[in-house]
């Protein structure tokens, strides 16, 4: 591309020189409508002008269709209509049909600009402002009062998720994902107040309890990334860098910095220092503590443990377990109903690189005694999805010998929150078949461990919609429910799907858990659905290898 071909940065619709042609040829125009002493600001896609926004963008979608002798006239037309632009005056009818939000930088309020505007955070102002086809006007104090605040805030927000917008995903290698929301309409950023819809919309997924990390450069952009694991650590630094550069290069800049949405509110983590030219990134305590709270999934798609592995399970020994577990689940995508031969021998390959994790190495050997198997903390969850696998390929030998293993040597370490260890309990307490009312006790103190309010490792949304979810199900698998089971489980996958989204990871594609929990139920003569979603049907039917792929 030569550099008559570059498009230009404000205006990307024309091509650099033909939208300085442009710019020339308004200015002009104005010139010679309001003087030369008019007041008037040509920057780079709009004219500013006592307190009025004239965008340019509509202009030059006209100008890039017609050919350029016709451009004086287009421009005539265009600036003629500014003329008629809302002037003030309009009476409260008028306002409530036209009224929207609008971001503004902190610094465009003031006693120059005395509009109705609200702080938001750090270098933003949140104000209402009346959109005609090709201006907006922020509204003054006197514009409200015709019209009434709240009347006029509650007509602004309705009108804000009409907001046409568009969306893609940001992945680099070793980069936590960014989401990118951009359009032409001046609101997009705006959209950042009502952060927790455009979450949904864009991802799928409700907001994480966590909030959301999230930066509005321009009018015309934002980029967020959910607080959902460890990555939201390095988010910062990413956003922080999109930030900068988009408000430094963009059209209709607005904040350099990067803000955490939380419990309703936009609070800025970043300081800027005008004088030095500096941008740092400060995220106040409580930020630090939630993601310090957070961890990463590992490579087979657990919460990773955080601290340093303790010896019991070696990483020599970890490895094969999380690449065979990865290797099984990952069959989903192109065999969903576990119909292959392959995909079987997968998942038993799985189970048995699991179970080996916690015996000598010989299937006529008792589960391992805790010997050498130290207490560490990620043995805990390697156990569970080892007993989650045997019960999927029916091993009632190795899931004996795994609920053999003594509970005290999958505690400690690394720590776990208190009701991983209590739902182990529960587990081994009903295949060792001890007393219901033992195992009963046990599922209450379960149940009671994980209410989020009482753990401090585990994300609540993990907890919440992945964790939790099994425990749901043994409940009522516990008392025959039928009924209540066969709910439970459509639950627990519509909660499996809104943690998961659109993840590519192997883990999203089956859900582990709930489909050894349907097994079990299956094999107790429940009548368990096996036509849905992240539970192949073939392992759950017990028909793995009996029907043959197409």
């Amino acid at each position: 591309m030569t550099e008559n071909e570059a498009l230009d940065s404000h205006l990307p619709m024309l091509a650099t020189p033909q939208a300085e042609r442009l710019r020339a040829l308004v200015a002009a125009c104005v010139r010679a409508r309001y003087g030369a002493e008019s007041g008037y600001v040509l920057v780079g896609d709009a004219v500013k002008r006592e307190g009025h926004l004239f965008p340019l963008a509509n202009l030059a979608r006209r100008c890039e269709g017609a050919p350029e002798g016709d451009w004086p006239a287009l421009v005539d037309a265009h600036v003629a209509a500014l003329a008629d632009a809302s002037q003030g005056g309009e009476d409260a009818e008028e306002l409530l049909a036209g009224t929207c939000l609008r971001l503004v930088p902190a610094d465009a309020v003031g006693p120059a600009t005395p509009v109705h505007a609200r702080e938001v955070a750090d270098g933003l102002r949140l104000a209402l402002a009346l959109e005609g086809a090709d201006s907006v006007r922020l509204l003054t104090d006197e514009d409200v009062a015709r019209a009434g605040a709240d009347e006029l805030w509650a007509a602004a927000r309705r009108a804000l998720t009409r907001a046409p917008m568009r969306h893609e995903e940001v992945r680099l290698d070793g980069h936590p994902v960014l989401y990118s929301v951009y359009g032409d309409a001046h609101s997009v950023a705006t959209r950042a107040v009502a952060l927790p819809e455009v979450v949904a919309e864009v991802t799928g997924r409700r907001m994480p309890d966590a909030g959301a990390l999230v930066a509005v450069p321009t009018r015309h952009l934002l980029a967020f990334h959910p607080i959902v694991d460890g990555s939201a650590a390095d988010a910062v630094d990413d956003l922080a860098t999109y930030a900068v550069r988009a408000h430094d290069e963009g059209p209709g800049p607005l904040s350099p910095r990067v803000y955490w949405w939380h419990d309703g509110r936009l609070t800025s983590l970043t300081a800027v220092d005008d004088a030095a030219g500096t941008v740092e990134q400060r995220p106040p305590r409580e930020l630090v503590d939630v993601m310090r709270a957070l961890r990463a999934l590992d490579r087979a798609g657990r919460l990773a443990s955080a601290g340093p592995a303790g010896p019991a399970v070696p990483e020599a020994e970890r490895e094969p377990f999380a690449a065979a577990l990865v290797d099984a689940l990952a069959h989903a995508e192109g065999d969903p109903d576990g119909a292959r031969v392959e995909t079987w021998d997968a998942w038993l390959a799985a189970q048995r690189h699991g179970c080996a994790l916690f015996s000598d190495g010989k299937d006529d050997e008792p589960a391992h005694d805790g010997g050498e198997l130290a207490a560490s903390g990620d043995a805990a969850r390697a156990w569970l999805d080892a007993f989650y696998l045997t019960l999927v390929t029916r091993d009632r030998e190795r899931t004996t010998r795994l609920c053999q293993v003594p509970l005290d040597s999958l505690r400690g370490g690394v720590p776990v929150d208190d009701y991983v260890s209590h739902w182990i309990d529960v587990l081994q307490s009903h295949w060792l078949r001890r007393p219901v009312d033992d195992v009963v006790d046990r599922l209450v103190t379960t149940i009671k461990a994980s209410h989020p309010d009482t753990t401090t490792l585990a994300p609540k949304d993990f907890l919440n919609l992945v964790d939790y979810q099994p425990v749901a199900l043994f409940h009522r698998l516990l008392t025959h429910d039928h009924e209540a089971f066969g709910e439970a489980l459509a639950e627990s996958l519509v909660q499996h799907a809104g943690y998961w989204g659109e993840s590519a990871a192997p883990r999203a594609r089956v859900a582990l858990g709930p489909l050894a929990l349907a097994c079990l139920a299956y094999d107790m003569d429940f009548p368990v659905r096996t036509d849905l979603p992240y539970l192949p049907r073939y392992l759950l039917n017990r028909q793995r290898l009996e029907v043959a792929p197409d």
